[in-house]
């Protein structure tokens, strides 16, 4: 813990899983530039001043050095993207985000000096394939995919943190779009030599956000009241066809190669239907309710910021 002598009256002591990943990398800059300490929630043990051991998998964690922190912020869970979902990445994708925030969430409503808030990464996929359906926090979730019902999962471990009266945010993560992770780090290199195109029929709805924005509205979640689900997506959710395309503009490539459903569903199985070929129709109104500031509302300036220097 930070020395309570030199820390600003205003600052923060934020606990973060997962900062070494995309989200929680910007997160952690992002946070200290504002004045706040971060604390790194690590996988080995250290005496560190700004780390703390925990083990999802072990079920263990340094409960005593997590007393008296501000915040804590639970980003870490097993990549989802890969080529094929074998039972063992789906048990390691569900243990890792339902087992670890059952440990988060009970650890901070055990301690004595419990964290003014936590807030938990979730997904938009607890909604499920809901076509062009417009969703809110308020629609109800469809937890008949695995995705989703592990989204469901997810969720509901955070409730002995909020029973203990810790403000609790689920953070329902859209697509992050970065040049350093996610699907556009994967699209590049194939747009780049002009074999880019959509997927399928190109109707789906690809909820996305910026990195900037999430991370700045996980800190409005942090500095706001809000509790609950909060929909982390931009205003403006595109189609597979309109993302593609605007992409291949971008970089000034041709999209004219297409990749049937039927091919991604025999590359992918499952993760195919449940990643790619599914439509979610996102809208973040909790955010906009309460008054946060998106920076990038359309797809052609985000990608414009994103990738505008990666055409050659």
């Amino acid at each position: 813990m930070p020395d309570e002598t030199t820390r600003r009256a205003d600052s923060l002591v934020v606990a973060i899983t997962g900062a070494s990943g995309l989200i929680g990398t910007a997160l952690s800059d992002a946070l200290l530039k504002r004045g706040h300490s971060v604390i790194r929630m690590v996988r080995h043990r250290t005496d560190a001043p700004d780390a703390i051991y925990w083990s999802a998998e072990q079920q263990e964690i340094d409960a005593a050095r997590l007393d008296g922190v501000d915040a804590m912020i639970h980003l870490a869970g097993e990549p989802i993207f890969s080529l094929r979902w074998t039972d063992e990445k789906k048990r390691r994708i569900r243990d890792s985000r339902v087992l670890g925030t059952r440990l988060i969430a009970r650890t901070l409503a055990d301690l004595q000096k419990r964290p003014r808030v936590f807030i938990s990464a979730s997904a938009i996929g607890i909604y499920g394939d809901r076509n062009d359906e417009r969703l809110t926090e308020n629609s109800p979730v469809d937890t008949s995919g695995f995705l989703a019902s592990v989204c469901a999962e997810w969720e509901a471990e955070t409730a002995p943190a909020a029973d203990a009266g810790i403000r609790t945010v689920n953070a329902r993560n859209g697509l992050v779009l970065s040049r350093n992770g996610g699907l556009i780090e994967l699209l590049l290199p194939l747009f780049k030599m002009g074999l880019g195109g959509q997927v399928g029929n190109g109707k789906m709805y690809m909820s996305w956000i910026a990195l900037h924005d999430v991370v700045a509205a996980t800190i409005h979640c942090l500095e706001a009241d809000l509790s609950g689900p909060v929909n982390m997506t931009a205003p403006e959710p595109v189609t597979m066809g309109q993302l593609t395309d605007t992409l291949g503009s971008v970089l000034h490539r041709p999209t004219i190669f297409r990749m049937p459903a039927g091919f991604m569903r025999a590359v992918g199985g499952s993760m195919a239907d449940e990643m790619i070929l599914s439509s979610a129709r996102v809208l973040p109104t909790v955010l906009q309710e309460s008054g946060f500031t998106f920076r990038y509302t359309d797809i052609s300036h985000a990608l414009e910021a994103i990738v505008g220097d990666h055409r050659s």
